[in-house]
């Protein structure tokens, strides 16, 4: 996987920080996200529960 020399290399120390940081806030968003999903989807079923 190696990338040609130029403007972005990626071998910064800059540009470990931003991958490591954006590889970070997408675990996070994708955690969050599951967790809203997961407590919007259970009151539903609550719901349909309790009629029966």
């Amino acid at each position: 996987m190696a990338l040609p020399p130029g403007l972005y290399s990626g071998t910064s120390s800059l540009a470990l920080v931003a991958r490591a940081s954006a590889f970070s806030v997408g675990l996070l968003y994708g955690s969050m996200k599951l967790k809203v999903l997961k407590m919007t989807k259970k009151p539903h079923k609550v719901e349909a529960t309790a009629h029966h």
